[in-house]
């Protein structure tokens, strides 16, 4: 792969990712779509895209996947949406990837990794960073998003580790996709009351769910062979920051000193644990 293809896709796979955040709190913000709606719209619409890319190769997206990965999905997706019904959209995506790195490097730790004293100098620098963040105060976020959205972040890493290693990532996640959609909908069947949406709503999810997740999986897995593991990891720093920009840029939201302080606090802590790890 060229070094010119390989930053393409690998720079629209991370605008993907932090267009997720935008896309849906922008959704919950400014249309009148709930979040259950919005999370099943997107798993619906995502599984479609995913399916039809699979079947372009003549392949079959049931025969990928399984139940346990899907559910971890349907989790990570159904967080996500409540999450972003009280959080800004940067706040909430440090959160949500904070989680996810932690997750995975406590599977590492759990399984015997030892951590050389910058990693453990950079995991308590990223954990006093999210723990910084949660304070009360006038700038905390409301304590019920923030918890789901670091539940969303924790069954992504679930998800992300139960995902290594297999053959093939395209198909696998289609498989979980069409699994997860189910769920979904029974979330929007027994969500009491009536589902809020309208077009404008519809269209976001479905660009969250197509776009944003089936396409931007799609880049991401193509852009992953010619990517290093440490490389793959640390350029995932990259979307907090993206969805920050984006939201004062799009959604209009306040960048406030106090979310910069602990931002880099988290990320940096995080980059020092890879890079550690890399040059070992």
């Amino acid at each position: 792969m060229s070094p010119t293809r390989l930053i393409a896709l690998t720079g629209l796979a991370m605008l993907a990712f932090a267009g997720n955040s935008l896309l849906c709190r922008a959704a919950l913000r400014h249309t009148p779509i709930d979040a259950a709606t919005f999370t099943t719209v997107r798993l619906v619409s995502g599984a479609i895209a995913l399916w039809l890319l699979v079947a372009l190769r003549r392949k079959q997206a049931w025969q990928a996947g399984n139940w346990l990965s899907a559910l971890a999905l349907f989790v990570y997706a159904a967080g996500f949406s409540y999450a972003y019904l009280s959080l800004p959209a940067a706040t909430g995506a440090l959160l949500l990837f904070g989680a996810v790195q932690a997750t995975m490097i406590g599977h590492g730790l759990w399984r015997g990794e030892r951590f050389t004293r910058t990693q453990l100098l950079g995991l308590v620098l990223a954990l006093g960073g999210v723990a910084a963040l949660l304070l009360p105060g006038a700038s905390a976020p409301p304590m019920a998003g923030a918890t789901l959205m670091l539940t969303a972040g924790i069954a992504w890493g679930i998800y992300s580790l139960r995902g290594r290693g297999t053959g093939d990532p395209t198909g696998t996640t289609a498989g979980n996709f069409l699994r997860a959609a189910p769920m979904a909908l029974c979330l929007s069947a027994l969500t009491p009351g009536h589902a809020d949406w309208d077009l404008a709503g519809l269209g976001l999810a479905i660009a969250s769910g197509a776009l944003a997740s089936g396409l931007g999986y799609a880049l991401w897995y193509a852009a992953l062979p010619g990517l290093r593991a440490t490389q793959s990891a640390t350029v995932q720093l990259s979307v907090p920051v993206l969805a920050a920009l984006g939201a004062i840029g799009l959604l209009g939201e306040p960048l406030t000193l106090h979310l910069v302080l602990t931002s880099m606090a988290v990320l940096g802590g995080i980059a020092l644990v890879i890079r550690d790890r890399s040059h070992r």
